[in-house]
């Protein structure tokens, strides 16, 4: 490795995970362990700025981003038909991320860490660390994901579609580098104003057209970027967070890959899953009903309105009084978001200047070998790196 990447800007940490693993903690206190320790890294975060250097390689890098929550046989279709049609590819997996919430506002059913083991296991090459998802709104982490391909100058973007009468056209003009934006009930052409569609898009369509929107928002050029891949059947998500939860694997083990199996039931044993149905409970009733009522609007994602509410219903006894004062908002998935917000702790204001500056540092979450590291870090300009063991 050439002296360019032994510099103050590239580091390389070992995150331990053996005060994880020595003893099992029981889940609520496992939680609220890491949330402290991840709410710490995005206030270092935002103190940092991206570094930039020499690209050195000429490896192609495609950049998938997906939750992996878990890895079932619909995102290993997805990766084995990417490598397949980029076989000399950098394979790097982008994988949400701090505070363990999704888009939607849950938590995910096992930790990044274990997500990414599976990638890794299942043909990845690398897997790097996503934004915290859960205490933003969709458009934000859209951007931040945007912003992740752009600093991994990503050369192949690809995503999972369902395929429906009129999204050919629709994933045409996106492959031709052209934005194509959602608006309420539509979707619409940035470049001409053509109204393309009218109604709303399935979620994994959405994230498509979304991130072409994002893409053209930072200057990121994605002609001829994305690789569509038309989803497989009999493959529920639902229905396998379903039978983890009730500890029932063989009933969906016609969906999963062996190895993410055997990486659930580590978990499990360990009890480090399932997390989804797991909060800081505690920490979100004090922080709801011992706040002032500037700090708690000051919350991300959190209105003026929800927080005259809980001034007038306090004190709170569960998250479900908590839930019903939060007002409706516009996505379905508004009061999960609240929740993982009050979980947080997170200001607005520290919100917007991480996306500002993401991704500040990139966080290698795993990768297969020393060769495919060495490589990856000669490709992307980004330098500002960190290895997590």
């Amino acid at each position: 490795m050439s002296g360019h990447f032994i510099n103050l800007l590239e580091k390389e940490i070992n995150i331990s995970l053996k005060s994880f693993q020595v003893m099992p903690l029981p889940k609520e206190d496992f939680v609220k362990n890491f949330l402290k320790k991840d709410r710490k890294l995005i206030l270092d975060d935002v103190h940092h700025k991206p570094g930039k250097g020499y690209v050195e390689s000429d490896a192609k890098i495609i950049a998938d981003f997906t939750e992996y929550n878990p890895l079932h046989n619909g995102h290993l279709h997805c990766m084995m038909e990417a490598k397949r049609m980029v076989p000399e590819g950098i394979f790097t997996a982008i994988v949400p991320g701090p505070l363990e919430r999704s888009g939607r506002g849950l938590p995910y059913i096992i930790t990044r860490y274990a997500r990414a083991q599976a990638a890794v296991e299942l043909g990845a090459d690398v897997v790097v660390e996503g934004p915290p998802m859960g205490i933003m709104g969709s458009g934000q982490y859209s951007l931040c994901l945007s912003k992740m391909f752009q600093a991994l100058d990503a050369d192949h973007i690809p995503r999972g579609y369902k395929p429906f009468p009129g999204f050919e056209d629709i994933l045409g003009r996106i492959k031709e580098g052209r934005a194509v934006v959602p608006k309420p009930y539509r979707i619409v052409d940035l470049e001409s104003k053509e109204v393309l569609l009218k109604g709303k898009l399935d979620e994994d369509n959405y994230v498509i057209v979304s991130f072409s929107k994002s893409l053209n928002k930072i200057g990121f050029d994605f002609k001829d970027k994305f690789i569509f891949i038309k989803r497989i059947e009999g493959v529920s998500g639902t229905k396998i967070r379903e039978a983890i939860r009730s500890s029932h694997l063989e009933s969906v083990k016609e969906m999963l890959p062996g190895e993410t199996i055997e990486i659930l039931k580590e978990e499990m044993a360990h009890d480090r899953a399932p997390l989804d149905q797991t909060r800081d409970v505690p920490g979100i009733l004090d922080r709801v009903n011992e706040s002032s009522p500037r700090d708690i609007k000051s919350l991300a994602l959190i209105d003026e309105r929800t927080t005259e509410a809980f001034m007038e219903n306090r004190p709170f006894d569960s998250l479900e009084d908590i839930s019903s004062s939060i007002s409706r908002g516009f996505s379905r998935h508004h009061k999960n978001r609240v929740l993982s917000s009050l979980e947080a702790g997170i200001f607005k204001e520290v919100v917007h200047k991480y996306i500002e500056n993401y991704p500040q540092t990139i966080r290698i979450l795993n990768y297969k070998n020393r060769d495919i590291l060495k490589e990856f870090k000669k490709r992307i300009p980004h330098r500002r790196l960190e290895v997590c063991q």
